[in-house]
């Protein structure tokens, strides 16, 4: 059995803080906004959001879905870190009206 605080999946080499992590779960969520609201602006200035997300982060595909999992374990602490992204999002939306 597992303890309450114990992550079941293993940390990857490359760890990525919380704060990173989350940050680029954010971009994430914009890109594949703009890709589903405005996906000429993305096409125009010549943006493919996997590269645009490894490029600013200084990863790959295997560092950011080896977080991803790893935080993805942690049910909770995922969640918050979701309504915290959503809660910038709506506050981005909002300072935009």
């Amino acid at each position: 059995f597992f303890s309450c605080n114990e992550n079941p999946a293993k940390p990857p080499k490359k760890l990525l803080d919380e704060d990173t992590m989350e940050n680029i779960l954010y971009d994430v969520a914009v890109l594949q906004a703009a890709n589903t609201n405005a996906p000429e602006i993305l096409k125009a200035n010549k943006i493919e959001a996997k590269d645009y997300i490894y490029k600013k982060y200084k990863i790959d595909s295997a560092t950011y879905h080896q977080n991803n999992r790893y935080y993805a374990a942690e049910v909770n602490n995922y969640k918050h870190m979701h309504k915290r992204i959503l809660a910038r999002l709506e506050k981005h939306q909002n300072a935009k009206k």
